[in-house]
């Protein structure tokens, strides 16, 4: 059984739509594919509706863009009760910042790089979006011809300390775990090294979350090497989270990011839909986790 839970769709920054995600994976040889666009659950439905075709299972999930310690930590949310008001808030204040920072991006982008776009540049570049950010920002940027590609943009213009960086609301880290236990769903720390490795969050750090109920680590992934897979597969064992495995695929939007260059262990999918069922039965939500197109 191969496994990739972590993906996204034009629905936040991916290239393609929650449906061509899902038979992207069943080309791809995925069993199971988690749908994980940042901060929405806008294209579960579309993304279901093509699972039950292709005989793929899906996951439904949200990559929730956190801050711990004045750093981002994007949380992975599997299966939880979207209606719950909580949860609900806290992504809409998220996607509120999003939005709202993109004029100011762009008046950042003119005056100190001479690029000079719209708002209505950056939709036309990215047209089927349900809110949009930096990558779509990026996406405006290289069609007008000043970049190749996203990651040139974000590395020389719209990055964290670029000319172009605009910061924006995220939601505590330790409020969003409990945000989704309440919720009925479990919480993974999406590449919780690849950014600002250790340093971002410790291993005490990551002892305390596990104390507050998340529930896995997402360890292979591109942006970890070798020896960050090691310890974090030794920190997962020692404070008994699930291990994960993904590739954090966003169609034509990153390279090196293939669908299934990372996996789940079938054991470890397993456990986390146990928890998940579970959290579901703690919470007293109204609907009980399901994947769909098995």
């Amino acid at each position: 059984m191969r496994i990739d839970l972590h993906t996204h769709s034009r629905a936040s920054d991916g290239t393609q739509s929650p449906g061509d995600v899902v038979r992207a994976a069943a080309a791809a040889g995925l069993d199971v594919v988690g749908l994980t666009d940042h901060d929405t659950t806008a294209g579960w439905h579309e993304a279901a509706q093509a699972a039950l075709v292709e005989g793929v299972s899906l996951v439904r999930g949200i990559e929730v863009s956190t801050r711990h310690r004045g750093r981002g930590v994007h949380l992975l949310a599997y299966l939880p009760d979207p209606t719950y008001e909580p949860l609900r808030a806290q992504l809409g204040r998220i996607l509120e910042g999003r939005a709202t920072r993109i004029p100011e991006m762009l008046d950042r982008l003119a005056k100190n790089a001479d690029i000079h776009l719209t708002v209505d540049d950056v939709r036309r570049a990215s047209p089927d979006t349900s809110v949009i950010g930096r990558p779509h920002v990026a996406d405006a940027i290289v069609a007008a011809g000043h970049a190749a590609d996203r990651s040139e943009v974000f590395a020389r213009l719209v990055g964290q300390g670029g000319p172009a960086y605009v910061d924006r609301y995220a939601a505590p880290l330790l409020d969003m775990v409990r945000i989704v236990g309440e919720a009925g769903g479990v919480a993974v720390v999406a590449h919780a090294w690849g950014r600002h490795g250790p340093a971002g969050l410790s291993e005490r750090d990551l002892a305390d979350l596990a104390e507050r109920g998340l529930a896995g680590l997402e360890v292979d992934h591109q942006d970890h090497d070798a020896p960050a897979r090691d310890r974090l597969r030794g920190l997962a064992r020692d404070l008994d989270l699930v291990v994960t495995g993904s590739s954090d695929y966003h169609g034509l939007g990153k390279v090196d990011h293939d669908l299934g260059c990372n996996t789940t262990t079938p054991d470890d999918y397993a456990r986390l839909l146990e928890l998940a069922a579970a959290s579901a039965e703690r919470s007293g939500r109204a609907t009980v986790p399901t994947v769909v197109g098995a």
